[in-house]
């Protein structure tokens, strides 16, 4: 459903005077706020350092609804009051671009350790398990929109654009987890006039957009899970970041970390990376890694870039955190050790991210990363994809074939010698180029991940152990 553009004077003052006591350091009004979740419109759970669980609520309302631990209510805290940005250079010229208009109020709460039940209104809150058995993998989910990249996606076709079918599907998994690799949002230019694909779609990187791309598609898949978030370069903030750091991102809101000034890009394009733990005890302490990549290009990037020198200080946080449990899965947006298909060589396919791998190579010679790392999920190609090596790099899994128009094909076989990164030898490669996502499955000793079409059928199985993944023959591409 779309919003007005302009909020109500009085609901204005009353928001911003809410996130100017945050800003400040002080709690809003401890007042229980009176009856149901009127003008709720959106519900979920988001983990974050740690895996603390934040409950967040979309609202048009003008304050905050109640939120109930265990039947205890309080009030929930805002997040970001409404507003529109005004118009910052983005990538596309001035005149694809708009103010961002977010005519609703994002509120939220950390949820508290022990809370058996959460719940905002009569919406129960799904509560992350302290063992996670059953975990949906998915990204790169919105319909691209892009003037500049010649791309409209047919928006109002559920088969050009599955995205509901495949939250749908991975919401009748009953996952305890949904892990989204991150690219949520592509609606950035309007619709060509005469496209019947696309008419009438929202577009630009306010709330209409992210409503259209994300949150109605995906409404059954929020309130079945926990999720946790990957940045996607998509959410760069010269792209739809504003709308990541409202809505998304699990740790706190930071004034220079909007995206709504492009002076304060700098601190608003890159977050320190953080552990999510979803399996406890000594020999099953299983942790997500989400390291956030969003601005990496795709170039090699030199020792004194200031890029290198912050990426290589993140990734040896990235490291010192996977340290501390024995198995861990490295998640960002790009793949490090993937191949991508080249439209012009189809026998050569593109390598893993260069950039990250110049970061890399220094601090973990030959594999790339430590021996905590199990695996590596990601997206950004928008295929199902999964690399093993008989070199000590782990294994890769990609799953960006949510939504967004596919990749595709790779050459089969891959041609001798063909790598995605210098001393990696690969073992297996396994993809498939139709719409879906992946589920993990783990019996103690080994996962088992399933890449699923946009129904939800099974069609590659691939298990894990050790760093080393063996997959079946792709069926159905």
């Amino acid at each position: 459903m779309n919003l007005p553009a302009v909020v109500p004077a009085p609901r204005r003052r009353a928001a911003l005077a809410a996130m100017a006591l945050l800003l400040a350091g002080c709690a809003p009004p401890a007042a229980i706020l009176p009856g149901p979740a009127d003008g709720v419109r959106y519900v979920y759970v988001v983990l974050g350092e740690e895996g603390q669980a934040v409950a967040r609520a979309i609202t048009s309302a003008a304050a905050c609804p109640p939120i109930a631990f265990d039947g205890a209510v309080q009030p929930m805290d805002v997040r970001a009051p409404p507003s529109t940005v005004p118009q910052r250079p983005t990538r596309f010229s001035a005149a694809e671009s708009k103010p961002s208009a977010f005519p609703v109020l994002t509120c939220e709460k950390p949820i508290p350790a022990g809370v058996a039940h959460a719940a905002i209104g009569a919406r129960r809150l799904p509560l992350p398990p302290a063992n996670a058995q059953r975990i949906a993998v998915l990204g790169d989910t919105g319909c691209r929109l892009a003037r500049q990249d010649h791309l409209f996606q047919d928006c109002n076709d559920p088969a050009a654009w599955p995205f509901r079918s495949v939250a749908d599907a991975a919401a009748d998994f009953r996952p305890d987890l949904v892990l989204h690799v991150g690219d949520y949002h592509y609606r950035e230019s309007a619709c060509p006039p005469g496209n019947a694909g696309c008419a009438g779609s929202a577009w630009g990187y306010g709330w209409d957009a992210w409503e259209a791309d994300l949150f109605a598609p995906a409404q059954r898949l929020l309130a079945a899970a926990p999720w946790v978030v990957a940045r996607g370069n998509h959410e760069s903030c010269a792209r739809a970041g504003q709308g990541w750091w409202r809505f998304l991102d699990p740790r706190p809101m930071a004034a220079r970390r909007t995206c709504d000034d492009a002076a304060d890009d700098a601190v608003g394009d890159t977050s320190e990376p953080y552990a999510v733990p979803f399996r406890a005890g000594p020999d099953l302490s299983t942790q997500f890694v989400v390291f956030d990549s969003a601005l990496v290009g795709i170039a090699p990037l030199a020792a004194s870039d200031p890029m290198h020198v912050t990426y290589r200080a993140q990734f040896e946080r990235a490291f010192a955190l996977a340290a501390r449990r024995p198995g861990s899965f490295f998640v960002n947006h790009h793949p490090v050790l993937g191949f991508a298909p080249h439209p012009g060589k189809p026998n050569a396919p593109y390598p893993g991210n260069a950039g990250l791998q110049s970061v890399l190579a220094p601090l973990q010679p030959i594999a790339y990363f430590p021996p905590q790392v199990e695996a590596l999920l990601a997206g950004h190609v928008h295929l199902f994809e999964v690399v093993s090596f008989v070199t000590p790099q782990p294994a890769q899994f990609v799953s960006g074939n949510a939504g967004d128009w596919l990749d595709g094909p790779l050459p089969e076989p891959l041609p001798a010698g063909a790598t995605p990164a210098p001393g990696a030898v690969v073992g297996q490669l396994t993809w498939a180029d139709t719409f879906g996502f992946m589920t993990m499955e783990s019996d103690g000793a080994r996962w088992t991940m399933v890449a699923r079409d946009a129904r939800g059928a099974p069609t590659t199985t691939c298990t894990l152990r050790e760093t080393k993944a063996a997959c079946e023959p792709a069926r159905g591409r």
